[in-house]
């Protein structure tokens, strides 16, 4: 047993209660207990021999995270990245003894927690389409108008899209992460189990406030983005 690859989903406080452990990727899960810091893994596989099969790959993915959510609706769970595994007991125990200190603080933060994405993608300009019957100046002032509007239409959004992410940023503060892409902005939120009621209040009072935008809430999930 000791001599076999440890492949590693999470880390936790060792409970004090049993803990019903899901099916991994291709066997049984196992829990392996530190003095406070516990870990669950799968023994025997490695990455490395399937990394050249995507289809196992995405099998492997698929089942990683599949774990990691079936554990956090038991508990408070420390995710760890795809592909993390340890080449013997020894070596998982040593590690979690070394770093015991630090994980603790990140499952104190976390505690209780979870966490959501908020998408907002950017509503589109409708094209300027040439009005039925009209003569060359016509049509040029009607794209003129257009491009005018289409002017606007970007200020607002820009300005919408500011006010939306210092909103944020000033009440979440340390729990938002954003990520601003060209083709949307992704919020990742650490919001208390119990305020949930209150996110989706704040997410409706945002959608009012920003109509250039599309604002998509996702379901809670482990603190994938703060550990």
């Amino acid at each position: 047993m000791r001599s076999q690859n440890f492949y590693t989903y999470a880390f936790f406080n060792t409970p004090d209660f049993s803990v019903n452990l899901p099916s991994g990727n291709l066997g049984e899960l196992l829990l392996i207990n530190g003095k406070n810091i516990s870990a669950v893994v799968e023994p025997g596989i490695s990455l490395e021999s399937n990394q050249n099969n995507d289809e196992q790959v995405i099998k492997m993915v698929l089942a990683h995270d599949r774990v990691i959510c079936e554990l956090f609706r038991q508990m408070t769970v420390l995710p760890l990245r795809f592909g993390t595994y340890f080449i013997s007991e020894d070596t998982l125990l040593n590690h979690i003894e070394s770093n015991a200190q630090e994980y603790q603080e990140k499952l104190n933060n976390i505690q209780g927690k979870n966490e959501y994405t908020l998408k907002v993608i950017p509503h589109k300009v409708e094209e300027l389409a040439k009005p039925s019957g009209a003569n060359g100046k016509d049509y040029f002032l009607a794209k003129k108008q257009y491009y005018e509007q289409q002017k606007s239409f970007f200020a607002a959004q820009n300005e919408e899209k500011c006010h939306l992410i210092n909103l944020i940023t000033e009440t979440y503060q340390s729990s938002a992460i954003v990520q601003d892409h060209a083709e949307e902005v992704r919020l990742h939120l650490l919001v208390d189990r119990h305020d949930k009621a209150l996110l989706l209040k704040q997410v409706l009072s945002l959608k009012e406030k920003c109509p250039h935008w599309n604002l998509i809430l996702g379901e809670p999930l482990p603190p994938y983005h703060f550990i």
